[in-house]
């Protein structure tokens, strides 16, 4: 199984697009994260469903965030990150296919594994299995399921790439090609440029909201 449960953005102002997300979806912060503080980073994560929307920030220089966010030339999408149910086996199979874990957690109520960009092309995707099933750590103690007024789900984003087709052959080898799609990569360069979520109102689908870099469409 494989499913994905997070996506992240980078910004350079973090309280702005937080804001921006919370007013125009109709969400609320669930939990900021203190763990991301290992990264350079602080965060902020809103619920849409089961699954999450993460803002981060850079809080020190050099870090992974800040170099894209120059080199994008601005705020943009950040990662993907997805539930899997066979964390071993999937990883066999990455390395199998030159896939470089860039970063390994494994605690007691889930383990994941971040992925070299640069061997997945496209974005940083995480791959992390809770335990239980359905739980997700990373969003705080305290979280409980919610779809607002707005939106009720994220159904899937788009990464733009300048081989497309090669990028989205490349995913689907590598067993990662769960609510993804693949564009042309615009002038600021490859990345995630758009987010689905499902509309809860269906009169708002093929709504196009631009926040954070990024385009929400309601789906």
């Amino acid at each position: 199984m494989i499913r994905l449960r997070q996506v992240a953005l980078v910004a350079a102002d973090l309280d702005a697009v937080v804001d921006e997300l919370c007013s125009t979806f109709d969400l609320s912060v669930c939990f900021h994260d203190p763990g991301v503080a290992e990264f350079g980073l602080h965060n902020a994560l809103m619920v849409i469903g089961d699954q999450f929307l993460e803002v981060v920030s850079p809080t020190s220089d050099l870090t992974t965030a800040g170099r894209l966010l120059d080199k994008r030339g601005g705020d943009g999408g950040y990662m993907a990150i997805y539930e899997v149910d066979d964390l071993d086996r999937r990883v066999e199979h990455l390395r199998a296919n030159d896939v470089r874990i860039v970063w390994a957690g494994d605690f007691p109520t889930i383990r994941g594994r971040h992925l070299h960009p640069r061997d997945v092309g496209g974005a940083i995707v995480s791959i992390d299995q809770p335990v239980p099933q359905g739980s997700w750590t990373w969003a705080g103690p305290a979280w409980t399921p919610f779809g607002s007024d707005v939106v009720g789900g994220i159904a899937g984003v788009t990464v733009g790439a300048d081989d497309p087709a090669g990028m989205a052959q490349r995913w689907r080898r590598l067993e990662l090609d769960a609510s993804v799609g693949f564009a042309p990569a615009t002038a600021r360069g490859e990345g995630i440029d758009g987010v689905d979520l499902i509309a809860v109102d269906r009169s708002r689908v093929g709504e196009t909201h631009h926040i954070g870099g990024v385009d929400f469409r309601l789906a």
